[in-house]
This record gives C-alpha cells, sequence and structure tokens, in this order.
C-alpha cells in the first residue's frame, strides 16, 4: 500500500512537464488523480490512460480555463521593463500567482474538514533571485514565496501544510518554447542561450530534471515531512548559493 492510498491530488499545470511528474509521482504512491492543464485532448488523454494504467489508481482531467492559450503559451515573457506590454504582465500574474491564491482557497476548507492536506507550490530560482528582462515572472515567483509563508502560518494548527519548491533550469516544453524569445530578446543563438544563460547560472551545469522535483514534492506528503511548513525548497543545481 502507497503511502498516499486513499488520497487525492489535484495536481495544476499537469499535462505536462514538472506537473505530469508530479502527477506522476503521487499516483505511483497510491493517489488517485485530478490532471488539470491544457492541450491536444488526445495528447491529454494518453496521459490521463497511462497514469491508470500504469500505477492501478483513478485519474481524471479537468481542463485549464483558459480563454487564450496561445497568447500565454511563452509564460516567462522576456522584454525591457520599459517595453513590457502591460497585457502580457497581467496574464503572467494570473497564471503563476494568482492561480495558486484561488487554487489553494478552493481547497482548504475539505483540507480542514479531513484534518489533513499538502499544499506544494511550484515555484523557482526566481523565487529567490531575479534576472533581467523577467519582471512579471520574477514578481509572481517572488509572489509564490510569500502567499507560501502566509498560509502555512494560518493553517499550522489544522495539520496542513504549505510549502514551495524552487526549481532552477527544467528541461520542459515551457523552457523549450521560451528559448526563441530569449534569443531575440539578447541577440544569441539557441547554443548560447543554453550554455550561457540558462546552465550558465546553475554551477552543476545540468539541468534539473522534472523527477527530481516531484521526488522532493513527494517527501512534502510524507508523515516525515508533517513539521516543514512554509519552507521555500531550492532544487536548483546550485543556483542560489551564489
Amino acid at each position: 500500500m502507497g503511502t498516499l492510498t486513499g488520497k487525492t491530488a489535484v495536481v495544476t499545470g499537469s499535462t505536462s512537464g514538472i506537473g505530469l511528474a508530479y502527477a506522476r509521482a503521487f499516483a505511483g504512491a497510491g493517489a488517485n488523480i485530478v490532471l488539470n492543464g491544457m492541450g491536444a485532448p488526445a495528447d491529454i488523454e494518453k496521459e490521463r490512460a497511462a497514469i491508470e494504467s500504469d500505477f492501478k489508481v483513478k485519474a481524471a482531467h479537468s481542463p485549464a480555463d483558459m480563454t487564450k492559450p496561445a497568447e500565454i503559451a511563452g509564460i516567462q515573457f522576456v522584454s525591457p521593463i520599459e517595453e513590457f506590454p502591460p497585457e502580457k504582465w497581467e496574464a503572467i500574474i494570473a497564471i503563476n500567482l494568482s492561480s495558486a491564491f484561488y487554487g489553494i482557497r478552493a481547497a482548504v476548507p475539505g483540507m480542514k474538514k479531513r484534518g489533513w492536506g499538502r499544499i506544494i507550490n511550484t515555484a523557482s530560482a526566481h523565487s529567490l533571485v531575479a534576472s533581467p528582462f523577467k519582471s512579471a515572472y520574477v514578481s509572481a515567483k517572488h509572489g509564490i514565496a510569500g502567499l507560501t509563508k502566509t498560509v502555512a502560518l494560518e493553517l499550522a494548527t489544522f495539520k496542513i501544510t504549505c510549502n514551495c519548491i524552487s526549481p532552477g533550469y527544467v528541461w520542459t516544453p515551457l523552457v523549450e518554447h521560451q528559448i526563441p524569445e530569449t534569443m531575440k530578446a539578447r541577440n544569441l543563438t539557441k547554443e548560447q542561450v543554453i550554455h550561457d544563460v540558462l546552465l550558465e547560472a546553475q554551477p552543476t551545469k545540468e539541468f534539473v530534471t522534472s523527477e527530481q522535483v516531484a521526488a522532493l514534492a513527494l517527501f512534502l506528503c510524507g508523515d516525515d515531512a508533517a513539521q516543514i511548513t512554509g519552507a521555500n525548497l531550492s532544487i536548483d543545481g546550485g543556483w542560489t548559493a551564489e
């Protein structure tokens, strides 16, 4: 019997990348899964069915409520502050910060009723440090760190923990998608962006894997992590140690 048998994990942004790795890790520990996110219906159904087949749990999909997904696909929009489009600012804050607020707000009453809960926000190394041309994203991720601490204090006596994980660069479809924007903003080649911008910040010179991030999230769900709350846990190849 897995450590999460009998529980249900709602994982937002889980149709690919880090979120999908979370979902599969939680399913491997016995949790039923609610996937949430956008993408081609056939691709999402393939992942949903694979979770049920691989881990013998129930898995459902609730689509993300995004009326213009194409406009926010490159959610780490890169631009100098004086040229940053206000509509991009609003979209990035909404999807990276406000969405977490609404998700937590919806989940907490049920957690209180059951007397148990684990809230895990995915932040970023950019919750601790900044990079140029990413004012909205950096602001949103700093906000996630503050939201995590506040929620942790409010729920400290309810056996509900709230933590955030701050990965460095993880090779995901999102990171791959933002490379052309960084190339344009900094006048660099793809190889230069990967080695001189992305991995330049990480002393290990290696991308973090989605599975490594998911393993940390799974640990935070266990009894051994019951007294870890309000924490911002880095997994960034040493980036924020400098």
